[in-house]
């Protein structure tokens, strides 16, 4: 049996197959999905809910610290035994936040990675048009950030 993933995927190919290749909205695809029987909701674990829904609030939860940074409060570190452990920033242990750290780093890395991969296959696959060009470096972008958001590292201890 094809895992629910591979499910999803299969019924994104035969919208695109039995209905348009376009770009769509994923909504669409449900409403064609459901109208045709090829989906229906999966029964729901409460525990499991519950903790996706906490670490979404959670996720969005941020503070303002004296230099006016605007800063994410609660950092989640994936342990392959426990899945995630939660903490504030400011009262976890160093450990974990260095944890947390390095975790979405190799997440940037990752997600750079592939975007380069899909970069170089679009561009090898359309070779007499426009090359699209990526740029890995984000300083400037952060440094715009920055600025925009009125941070000063000048004045930061």
């Amino acid at each position: 049996m094809a895992s629910y993933p591979q499910q999803m995927q299969d019924i994104f190919k035969k919208y695109q197959e039995e209905v348009s290749a376009d770009p769509v909205d994923l909504k669409v695809v449900g409403a064609w999905a459901i109208a045709n029987r090829l989906w229906h909701p999966r029964p729901i674990d409460i525990q499991s809910r519950f903790a996706r829904d906490m670490a979404d609030a959670l996720r969005e939860e941020y503070r303002i610290d004296k230099s006016g940074r605007r800063y994410r409060s609660k950092l989640a570190v994936t342990d392959g035994r426990q899945g995630s452990l939660w903490g504030d920033i400011d009262t976890s242990p160093r450990k974990h936040v260095e944890k947390n750290v390095a975790q979405r780093r190799k997440q940037v890395v990752g997600d750079c990675y592939q975007l380069q991969i899909d970069v170089d296959h679009y561009n090898e696959n359309h070779p007499d048009g426009e090359q699209l060009r990526l740029i890995l470096d984000f300083s400037d972008d952060v440094a715009e950030r920055k600025i925009a958001d009125g941070i000063d590292d000048s004045k930061a201890a």
